[in-house]
Formats: C-alpha cells, sequence, structure tokens
C-alpha cells in the first residue's frame, strides 16, 4: 500500500473506542495526519502494560480506519503496529484519558502502556491526560494540546522513539511545562468491608493521595494551571545503584569459594 502523504497517527486508549476522550482526540489529530483508531471495546483502565497470551484476539470494524479490540490498550497498539494497520505510523496518541496519570500513577496507566509499547515497537508515544473532566466538551482544550504536541514530536524524528506522558488541567491551560515525575502517597491504600453474607472484601486505592513537593513536578505544574510535559525511559536501570553494588560481585565469589565442597548452592 502506498504510504499517505499526510503522516499516520495510530490513536488508542484505555478508557474504551466509545469513550468522549478518544473522539475529541481523533478529531484534533485530523488536522495533523491521518488518523486510525484502535481501541479496547470496553473500559480498561489501570490495566497497565498487561499483554493478552492466553485467548485470541478479534478486531472489529466500527468505520473507516476504526477498530474495536477484545483486550487491552498495549494489545490494541501490538496489534496495529504489527498486522493490522496496512502501514506503519509515524506516532501513536493514547488518550484522552478521563482523569490525570501524574507521578508514580504512570506505572498503573493504560494510557501510558499503550504509549509505551509504541516506544517498545519503536515509534514514538503520546500520553494525553485530563484532570477532572467534566463532560464530552471539557475534553476539547486537551486534545487541542495533544494535537499541537504531536507536531512537535513529529519533527524530533532524528531522537528516535521518545515516550512522553501529558498531563492537561481542566480549563483551558496557561502555557506548557516540562516536568519530571512526582511522588504520590497515599493515606490510605485499602479499605475493608463485609457483604450481606459476612465476607470481606476490599477497596484499593480508595485514600486522598498527598503529593511531594517540588516546583519542577508534573503535578505542581499542573496544579499551577500549566500542561505538564514529562518525558520517560524504557531503561528501568538504577543507575547509582548499579555503582554501589559493584563490590557484590567480588564478595559473591569471596563467599562461593568459602562454599564446603559439596554444598548445595
Amino acid at each position: 500500500m502506498k504510504r499517505p502523504s499526510r503522516p499516520v497517527i495510530l490513536v488508542s486508549n484505555d478508557d474504551g473506542i466509545h469513550a468522549p476522550g478518544i473522539a475529541a482526540l481523533a478529531s484534533a489529530l485530523g488536522t495533523v495526519g491521518e488518523v486510525w483508531v484502535v481501541a479496547p471495546d470496553r473500559e480498561r483502565s489501570a490495566v497497565g502494560h498487561a499483554l493478552t497470551l492466553h485467548r485470541p484476539l478479534t478486531a472489529d470494524q466500527l468505520g473507516p480506519r476504526r477498530f474495536a479490540i477484545n483486550g487491552t490498550p498495549s494489545d490494541c497498539v501490538n496489534l496495529a503496529l504489527l498486522g493490522l494497520l496496512p502501514v506503519r505510523p509515524r506516532l501513536v496518541v493514547a488518550g484522552v484519558n478521563a482523569g490525570s496519570n501524574l507521578g508514580d500513577d504512570v506505572t498503573y496507566s493504560g494510557t501510558v502502556s499503550a504509549a509505551l509499547e509504541a516506544a517498545l515497537l519503536g515509534v514514538p508515544g503520546l500520553a494525553v491526560s485530563l484532570v477532572q473532566p467534566t463532560g464530552p466538551a471539557s475534553y476539547r482544550p486537551a486534545a487541542r494540546a495533544a494535537a499541537k504536541l504531536t507536531q512537535l514530536l513529529l519533527r524530533e524524528s532524528e531522537r528516535g522513539a521518545m515516550l512522553l506522558n501529558v498531563n492537561v488541567p481542566p480549563g483551558p491551560p496557561r502555557g506548557v511545562k516540562l516536568t519530571r515525575l512526582g511522588r504520590r502517597l497515599y493515606s490510605e491504600k485499602v479499605v475493608e468491608r463485609q457483604d450481606p453474607r459476612g465476607r470481606r472484601y476490599f477497596w484499593i486505592g480508595v485514600g486522598p493521595p498527598a503529593w511531594e513537593a517540588g516546583e519542577d513536578t508534573d503535578y505542581a505544574a499542573v496544579h499551577a494551571g500549566y500542561v505538564s510535559v514529562t518525558p520517560l525511559m524504557l531503561d528501568l536501570t538504577d543507575y547509582p545503584g548499579l555503582r554501589g553494588l559493584k563490590d557484590w560481585e567480588a564478595e559473591y565469589r569471596r563467599q562461593s569459594r568459602g562454599r564446603a565442597p559439596g554444598a548445595r548452592s
């Protein structure tokens, strides 16, 4: 298939293909390139970077360049890039998520994981989330911000498969700030209740969070009314820790030499 003259952009999310955020995003990105939508057939929030390996996936075409997948956000991007789309997209944009993905939340977010899957497959990924959406129309400023950032990211092809996490404040943004991830600290992570039959059940993550102070964090930027843009890395190596643990190699060898003959490891 001949590559379109406009850049091909894949759009996905974790709120499901019928969510208002993805509709606003696809519409705004239509001014930037040729948009393909491949998204879960239902809400898949907080599934992280899960891939479906124990059953086959189906792709239901709901319209031109629009597919619903019975899987996770990472499934959608993987399937789209490795088989479903006729051409390789220049960029993958995930969102607009209903609610923020700040700080430590990126490790749980299906939205961020969709962009992460793209980066792992060599395609730049952009995850976009809206703080406190109030209705379908409230997603439009976030979608417009995503379109502007998409244009900027398309110009950075020499940087390779960049991964960006974007959070948009409610209302018209005051501008954009480049940020680092903040730290989210929950005061109450699990609530225990009892059903009518006396069995215990639990709710996870229902306590009000506290955030670390830091003017350069994503939380601080969004709280001040700015769009936060946080570059993320695929390399999870703790390099200071790696240097600090170098003496473990020699210590392990020393302990191994001191082991009695025939002793089990």
